[in-house]
């Protein structure tokens, strides 16, 4: 199926759809249904036609207009971004809360922006206006204690990328000569997948919200609660399979920076000091403890000396309030569906992760997406929002995973 422009893939939609309808009213039901079928047929080639054209435009660096206005993802006739204005942000508004559509216009240039997707865009799918994007940036890096201080990357997914181009190093150039070529071996490179973080939100929870300014206050913190704390059980604890790759599953952790330690060892500043702190290469010590609460609470800051002192202090809080921190390393403390706590975590589960979390990537372009969604088992109508990312190590020779042993 080919079209000349927007304007004539609707007309032949139209004429489709009229075509059934008299087919229907006479009596014809296979042949209505044909007509329908026909008409999926044209809307998904039209999307691939979208698609192709949006392309075309970012590769020229321009938009792709249309006759009422509206471009593909860059943005209106005016050179304003068609999801930052207040027409659309009210449109966007109305479909998340009261389930209305989105008007026609605004479907190229959706398809455009939602290209790399992991889904198909439907008649339901909608593009986060900028402002809230933003927003949503924001409160990610606030709320987000791992999230925060991870490094993110835009590069396209698929491609083998050399850790070097992620993780620059620096050299020095004598005069008249050039720098030695540093080795590149099998593991020293790491692409990155298309994951869809998808987060769902009653609609009842939102219905009822009446301006825009309102509807970012509810909307927004709804959603990044639940993404960030995917975020952060993902970069720890990530399977990658379908999701990201987290620092206690990647199998590139050399053998010999996986420790084990018993109930003894864990309270005993000793034991640390010559199985984890040893252990600690020099190029890798700027780095961060990562413990639940429960083990923070427990074993580390529950240490004491033969007198019962905590350790290296004669009394408890020299300073106003908890000092997260543990040899001169700071401790950052998750739930325990993240991290299992020491007393809970059975015999060889990770309880603690000593990273550079600077050396985990999480590789997204931040192109959120929403879509209603029905949830048949609880009869709710709910919006879903996708967020596109991945992330792995690009270096794992400065990780160390403790793991729990149990004495016999």
């Amino acid at each position: 199926m080919k079209f000349k422009n927007y304007e004539d893939y609707r007309a032949q939609i139209e004429a489709l759809y009229n075509a059934a309808e008299e087919l229907l009213q006479n009596g014809d039901v296979d042949g209505a249904n044909a007509r329908m079928e026909e008409m999926e047929q044209l809307d998904n080639a039209y999307e691939a036609f979208a698609t192709a054209q949006a392309n075309l435009a970012a590769m020229q660096g321009r938009g792709t207009a249309h006759p009422d206005g509206v471009v593909g993802s860059t943005g209106n006739a005016a050179g304003k971004d068609v999801f930052d204005t207040d027409e659309y942000k009210n449109a966007f508004m109305n479909l998340v809360c009261r389930g209305e559509a989105l008007p026609i216009k605004y479907k190229d240039a959706i398809v455009g922006k939602l290209q790399n997707a992991v889904t198909t865009v439907t008649e339901t799918t909608a593009v986060i206006p900028t402002t809230v994007m933003k927003e949503f940036i924001r409160e990610l890096k606030a709320h987000g204690e791992l999230y925060a201080r991870v490094r993110k990357t835009n590069v396209q997914g698929g491609v083998e990328i050399p850790i070097l181009s992620l993780c620059p190093t620096a050299s020095w150039v004598a005069d008249g000569s050039a720098s030695t070529d540093q080795k590149v071996t099998a593991n020293t490179k790491v692409s990155f997948s298309y994951y869809g973080l998808e987060c769902k939100i009653a609609q009842s929870l939102i219905a009822n919200v009446v301006d825009f300014a309102e509807f970012t206050e509810m909307f927004v913190p709804l959603a990044v609660e639940a993404i960030i704390a995917a975020l952060d059980k993902g970069i720890i604890a990530g399977t990658g399979r379908g999701q990201m790759l987290g620092i206690t599953k990647d199998s590139r952790v050399p053998a010999g920076n996986v420790i084990e330690m018993t109930a003894e060892d864990v309270a005993s500043w000793k034991a640390w000091k010559e199985k984890v702190f040893a252990k600690m290469k020099k190029a890798y010590r700027n780095g961060v403890f990562v413990f639940a609460q429960g083990t923070f609470d427990a074993q580390i800051d529950g240490m004491v000396d033969s007198t019962g002192q905590p350790i290296a202090r004669v009394n408890y809080g020299i300073t106003e309030g908890e000092t997260y921190r543990f040899g001169g390393k700071e401790v950052i403390t998750t739930e325990e569906d993240v991290l299992e706590s020491f007393a809970a975590a059975s015999d060889g589960e990770v309880f603690g992760v000593f990273v550079n979390l600077n050396d985990y990537i999480i590789n997204t372009n931040m192109q959120m997406r929403t879509d209603r969604w029905r949830d048949n088992d609880n009869n709710q109508e709910k919006v879903k929002v996708t967020l596109v990312c991945d992330g792995k190590l690009a270096d794992p020779n400065g990780v160390l995973i403790l793991k729990k042993k149990v004495t016999q």
